[in-house]
């Protein structure tokens, strides 16, 4: 699993630049910068909203490895050995190939974000600075085809420790971009993120052929 939780971490930092900047850096601005008037301030801001976010990660992805585990169990008792994994092996790939352009895009997982945006507003009327956590927390359910991918790929582990792990990694790798998104956005061209967003697809597709592979081996032993 050494090779998945590289990968969940650099999937996170190549696509953090490549797409988290043009598809969530407006919206980190727009709210985390709401009424900040210092440097500090917007620090704390970025930092408590990105805790929220990866915490919302971090649970997404426990209950995926956990619900993993109890499909493989079930597999196990049908006679089949790794079913999660394959299972998730496929689906990593087929969202890997939509978000490096081969089949399309995964648009289609990031148009229905209008509810969560609204009830954001709605947060962002507390005056509080601790609103911030709440707001991230909350936009970590933002459909998102990397995120997506990598819950997936938090199921594919079958444990709950692992897929939290994996989940945690990837938050972790996509916090350079959004902690500098101001300073950054402006100087990475659409090009250029375009190609990292893809880069970041291929990653996906790697690592979901990891998991194919780790769960076939048992078949091919037998």
């Amino acid at each position: 699993m050494e090779a998945g939780y590289l990968a969940a971490f650099t999937t996170g930092l190549i696509g953090g630049f490549g797409h988290c900047t043009g598809m969530c850096g407006p919206i980190v601005v727009s709210y985390t910068l709401q009424g900040t008037s210092s440097f500090l301030d917007r620090i704390l801001s970025g930092i408590l909203y990105n805790t929220g976010r990866i915490t919302t990660y971090m649970f997404t992805g426990a209950l995926m490895g956990l619900a993993g585990s109890f499909v493989n169990v079930a597999g196990k008792m049908a006679g089949f050995q790794n079913i999660v994994a394959i299972i998730a092996g496929l689906f990593m790939m087929f969202m890997g190939l939509g978000i490096s352009g081969l089949t399309g895009n995964a648009a289609w997982t990031e148009s229905r974000a209008g509810l969560i945006s609204k009830a954001g507003m709605y947060i962002m009327m507390e005056k509080s600075r601790w609103r911030y956590f709440p707001l991230g927390a909350l936009f970590g359910f933002i459909p998102c085809g990397l995120s997506y991918s990598i819950f997936i790929a938090s199921a594919g582990t079958g444990d709950l420790l692992s897929g939290m792990l994996v989940s945690l990694l990837f938050g972790l790798g996509t916090l350079p971009s959004l902690l500098l998104v101001g300073a950054v956005a402006a100087y990475i061209r659409p090009a250029l993120r375009g190609l990292l967003y893809k880069a970041a697809g291929w990653i996906i597709i790697a690592t979901g052929t990891i998991f194919l592979v780790r769960g076939i081996r048992h078949y091919a032993q037998m």
